[in-house]
């Protein structure tokens, strides 16, 4: 009864513990949730109030389905004023956040077959839909103890005559990492040799902790015409119910995302899109504010997390994620059964700890579980002290 592509389609292991654990506080169960992927700060009242006038005055009717003239010009003078690129809004998408987004490219550019390289660990959603359009996703490795840099020798082995595009994730979710400039302009000069389409997924790019952001599209023209910019209003400004995100890039392969959009959802919401105009064009306060306060509980979630035996992380260097190493737990016996994956490790935590993570099996490490704090520090406290000693009482 199904299409045979929905046979290999995993569903989204984030959303799942976050339906998981909110089954669990139903039945009264204390549970400290590790797994959203969203700020726990409220969109900011200007924005809000961006809202309510646009409802007031009447913009509740279909619009352009690229989204509004206005936005995108945002969306432009945005791009301008932090990453020095320069595009004119008939080279902008808007859409129903950046997973649509991506999606609309997937629909867009991939012909069954096509290959797309992925560093690994990557946000969740890459792989999937590449394989639901006939797409190849191919994996490739990136090395912990270098701080999740991706590797340009490791891309240029991967690459075959049906490789299509790369993803770029910088900030990066789950790992946190920011990529350097020298690895960005060894990924873009090997990008445009190879004539491969960069994907750069810059959603949590305002989310930095003393690493600094650089678009991979700024480094050139020749690189600037073959990237397509991601980003969101999501992570920046906590509006990720809100769905506005956006695309930037060949004119001709934007117009392509636009018309795949117009067929399937038409335009984002229209009230949500006004909030959006003022949350690129409004005052950026309240983006430093949160910064501030999610580097504290970086600092505060690593420490704990690198004083609990068995497991180890890095400082992540932007988002609100941290990817710790959980191998060391890997053979130790909880019920009478050995952990033997982060799966198994997920499953006790939030068993005998109470906390949800989420597995790095599905992010594509095996050896990793995420954790996001983007959550008060009380919790994280309270979280991890509950994991210490459940971890601590496992068997050998």
């Amino acid at each position: 009864m199904l299409a045979d592509r929905i046979k290999t389609l995993a569903p989204s292991p984030t959303l799942a513990i976050q339906v998981q654990t909110q089954a669990m506080h139903a039945r009264g169960i204390d549970v400290i949730s590790f797994s959203a992927g969203e700020p726990d700060f409220d969109t900011p009242e200007r924005i809000k109030e961006a809202a309510l006038r646009a409802i007031r005055m009447g913009r509740t009717k279909y619009t352009d389905p690229s989204g509004i003239l206005e936005l995108r010009e945002a969306v432009c003078q945005k791009l301008k004023r932090d990453n020095g690129l320069d595009y004119g809004p008939d080279e902008v998408l808007v859409s129903c956040g950046a997973k649509h987004t991506l999606y609309n490219l997937a629909v867009a550019l991939l012909n069954p077959g096509d290959e797309v390289l992925v560093p690994a660990p990557y946000w969740v959603s890459y792989p999937e839909q590449v394989k639901l359009v006939g797409g190849v996703p191919v994996s490739v490795g990136t090395e912990e103890a270098g701080g999740f840099q991706v590797d340009p020798a490791r891309l240029r082995a991967a690459l075959t005559p049906g490789t299509r595009a790369l993803v770029i994730n910088s900030p990066n979710n789950p790992t946190g990492a920011v990529l350097s400039p020298d690895v960005l302009r060894a990924v873009a000069e090997l990008a445009v040799r190879e004539d491969v389409l960069l994907i750069s997924d810059e959603c949590y790019e305002a989310l930095t902790y003393g690493a600094r952001h650089v678009s991979i599209a700024s480094l050139g023209p020749e690189v600037k015409a073959r990237t397509v910019v991601v980003n969101t209003c999501s992570k920046a400004y906590a509006m990720t119910g809100w769905r506005i995100g956006y695309a930037a890039g060949p004119r001709a392969l934007i117009k392509a995302m636009g018309v795949v959009q117009s067929q399937v959802t038409s335009n984002p919401s229209s009230i949500a899109q006004w909030a959006a105009v003022e949350a690129l064009a409004g005052p950026q306060d309240e983006v430093a504010k949160m910064v501030g306060e999610f580097d504290v509980r970086r600092r505060v979630m690593v420490q704990r997390l690198n004083g609990i035996p068995g497991v180890s992380c890095v400082m992540p260097l932007g988002a609100f994620y941290a990817f710790p190493n959980v191998g060391g737990l890997f053979g130790k016996r909880w019920e009478g059964k050995a952990l033997e994956g982060s799966v198994d490790v997920t499953a006790f935590i939030l068993e005998a700890a109470r906390v949800a993570v989420v597995p790095g099996l599905d992010f594509g490490s095996d050896a990793h579980v995420r954790l996001s704090y983007a959550t008060g520090l009380e919790t994280i406290e309270e979280g991890l002290a509950r994991m210490d000693t459940a971890i601590r009482s496992l068997g050998t």
